[in-house]
This record gives C-alpha cells, sequence and structure tokens, in this order.
C-alpha cells in the first residue's frame, strides 16, 4: 500500500469515526445575496434550474479535496439540503433581491421566462494544500425561444479557511458562494 492510498482509507475512516462521537453533525446553510432595494429596471424573465455536477456534490455533505485530487467528506457538518438544491434557491433569491427582474422562477413553476439558467456545479469544497474554500460554477444563458445559448461564463471565487472544520469550512464557503453569486447576478443583470 503507497503512502498516498494509506493516508486516504485513514482519511475515508475518519470521516465515517467522525459521526460516530454521538451527537448529529451540524447543519449549516447558505446565504442568498441581501436585497438592493432597487425597483424592477427590466422586463425580462429568467427560470433558474437545478445546477449539475458530480456525485460528490449532489450530496448534503461537506467536501475536502486533497492535494492529489482525492474528494472525502468532512465529519461533524453538512448542509441544510441537497447541495444542488440549497445553491439554486440561494442563486434565485439573489436574483430575486438585485429587483433588476420581472420575475425569477425554476422550470417547474409553469411560468414562461425570456431565458434560461442552467449551470454546473464544478468546485464547492476545501483544497486542503492551500487551505482555501474554492467555489467554480459554469453557467450559460439559454433564449426560451430558440434554445440558443445566448452566453456562457465560468465564475470562480476562493477564500482562505482559518482551519480544516466543518464550522471553518461552512463559513469560506458561504463567503467563496457570495461572491460566486454577486458576479452571476451582476452578469444575468448586464443585459445578456
Amino acid at each position: 500500500m503507497t503512502f498516498r492510498s494509506h493516508a486516504l482509507v485513514i482519511a475515508c475512516l475518519s470521516a465515517v469515526l467522525g459521526g460516530c462521537g454521538g451527537g448529529a453533525p451540524m447543519t449549516f446553510d447558505l446565504a442568498a445575496l441581501p436585497s438592493s432595494g432597487r425597483p424592477s429596471a427590466a422586463a425580462r424573465s429568467i427560470s433558474v434550474a437545478e445546477p449539475v455536477g458530480l456525485q460528490p456534490f449532489e450530496q448534503d455533505r461537506i467536501i475536502v479535496r486533497q492535494a492529489g485530487g482525492a474528494l472525502s467528506f468532512l465529519g461533524g457538518g453538512q448542509w441544510a439540503d441537497r447541495l444542488p438544491r440549497l445553491v439554486q434557491t440561494r442563486l434565485i433569491q439573489s436574483l430575486e433581491n438585485s429587483g433588476r427582474l420581472k420575475s425569477v422562477s425554476r422550470p417547474g413553476d409553469k411560468i414562461v421566462a425570456d431565458y434560461a439558467l442552467i449551470s454546473e456545479i464544478r468546485a464547492f469544497d476545501i483544497a486542503s494544500n492551500s487551505g482555501e474554500a474554492v467555489v467554480d460554477v459554469s453557467a450559460k444563458l439559454i433564449a426560451d425561444g430558440t434554445g440558443k445559448v445566448v452566453a456562457a461564463r465560468i465564475f470562480t471565487a476562493r477564500v482562505p479557511v482559518a482551519k480544516i472544520e466543518a464550522g471553518s469550512a461552512a463559513v469560506g464557503l458561504d463567503a467563496a458562494l457570495s461572491i460566486v453569486l454577486a458576479d452571476i447576478v451582476r452578469w444575468v443583470n448586464s443585459g445578456h
């Protein structure tokens, strides 16, 4: 067994045993951007799809990315919902709070939208080698009538974390997501 695989086994056992201490893991939420207080300046409407992502990001667990690229779950903490649904909800709320759109909805809301915003969570984890919370989201705006991609962009933020434990990780990831949400809201409202 190599050192790297031995370290991965120890990390996996630590994550599994971390939940055996008797108490339930702490549950953390993510914040939407606050309301801007601006009246609606555009007549456009947006439908925001739930982001897609690799299987580890489809859960409610906080993830640590090791130097070699291995992913592990951080014991002692979890998100308030599945990460994609939580990010979708905070993105919808942030776009609504900007006050610049006629309406913001989910695809299943049966509201006709001018554009669909689809996205992929490419990273939402703690990079153990740099001690940073990393959020990386790819987004596309698609015209509803034609299905044509009107604009596409990748949004990334990195925020230092004090230490690699659930509370610090959640605070760092929330701060990094706030940066990404602000960039996405500006991008969507820029008239694409």
